[in-house]
């Protein structure tokens, strides 16, 4: 079983659900009236938009970004590729990138950079988990569920080698798994 290899629960599904429902409110308060485009970053971030895009009630449309900078390490490169580009042209939209992870900031940044060269009307960022502590590039963030430790997470959508995404919470891997 995957649970065996968490160490702990971070933050539990009931807590994830209640926290998703507040930001969709949050959410359809500031757009509303407003052409609200949804990008979200896979794959991490799947499992968050589709629980946040049930709780906003505001018509939105979404499209997919896919990014690599991590590979198989639990530490970014540093290099971000452009793995899957967007379908659907976004300029003079309101877009609201769907993240499940700020860590270095690197990724995100680099997102935000490229967007905004493609002139929405508008771009923000909403992320499910904020590490802070790792911050290497400073980066506007509108919507954040949680503030979390520096410690490596799965589940809800985030993983470690493909595995652990389908848990229903976030949990902090064992270090043994992924310190060997």
């Amino acid at each position: 079983m995957l649970d065996n290899d968490i160490a702990r629960i971070l933050i539990t599904e009931e807590e994830l659900r209640r926290r998703t429902r507040e930001l969709g409110q949050q959410i359809s308060r500031d757009y509303q009236g407003k052409d609200l485009h949804l990008i979200c970053v896979l794959k991490g971030g799947v499992t968050f938009l589709v629980d946040l895009m049930r709780e906003i009630c505001i018509p939105h449309s979404i499209d997919f970004m896919a990014t690599s900078s991590y590979g198989d390490a639990t530490e970014t490169s540093g290099v971000v590729r452009i793995l899957k580009d967007l379908d659907i042209p976004i300029a003079g939209r309101n877009v609201l990138i769907v993240d499940d992870i700020i860590d270095s900031g690197l990724t995100i940044a680099y997102l935000r950079r490229i967007l905004l060269e493609r002139q929405p009307a508008s771009l923000r960022i909403c992320t499910l988990l904020n590490k802070k502590e790792r911050r290497v590039v400073d980066v506007p963030l509108d919507y954040i569920g949680f503030d979390i430790p520096n410690e490596f997470v799965v589940g809800y959508g985030m993983d470690f080698r493909e595995l652990y995404r389908n848990l229903r919470f976030v949990g902090v891997l064992k270090p043994e798994l992924y310190r060997s």
